[in-house]
């Protein structure tokens, strides 16, 4: 992994009002995203089993990527490549923290191939001013998505958090 780790990374966390076990049973479920994800048109099982994961995420422009899952870790987490088939992957990180009783962190951290075959110095200006605040605010949303689901027990609707440039 450390080819996608040594990209500039983009992270962020929210914590819910749950314990961890609640949390990984909604973020383990295959299909999770038709329920959560806001810019999701629709997220298909590609594979599902104890040693495989993978699943198709169309987003609502279109775009039509697949989720590899690499690392499974029962209740804490996983990590994924992500992107267009036989076309540039991303690496994304999911993790599942005890905050307080109770509460309960899921953070995701994304090291995109946008920008990727340039050396840091060269993009770190482009990926501060122009990946990293889009990004944001896409985790900013998927992760809220996921908390509309916990407390409304309903599907989040579509662009609920505003459009994104990149998928609505």
């Amino acid at each position: 992994m450390q080819e996608f780790t040594s990209r500039l990374p983009v992270s962020q966390s929210l914590i819910f009002d749950c314990e961890p076990d609640e949390l990984w049973k909604i973020i383990s479920e295959p299909g999770s995203l038709n329920k959560s994800h806001p810019f999701c048109r629709s997220n298909e099982v590609v594979n599902w089993n104890k040693k495989d994961h993978s699943d198709r995420l169309v987003y609502l422009n279109g775009l039509n990527y697949i989720r590899k899952f690499i690392t499974w870790d029962e209740g804490l987490g996983y990590t994924l490549l992500i992107g267009e088939i036989a076309g540039p992957q991303s690496y994304v990180v999911w993790e599942i923290n005890s905050a307080i009783e109770g509460k309960t962190e899921l953070k995701i951290t994304v090291y995109p191939h946008i920008l990727a075959k340039l050396p840091i110095y060269v993009a770190y200006l482009p990926h501060s001013l122009w990946v990293r605040p889009r990004l944001k605010k896409y985790l900013r949303s998927v992760l809220s998505g996921y908390q509309y689901y916990m407390k409304n027990g309903k599907k989040v609707p579509r662009n609920h958090f505003g459009k994104h440039p990149w998928f609505s």
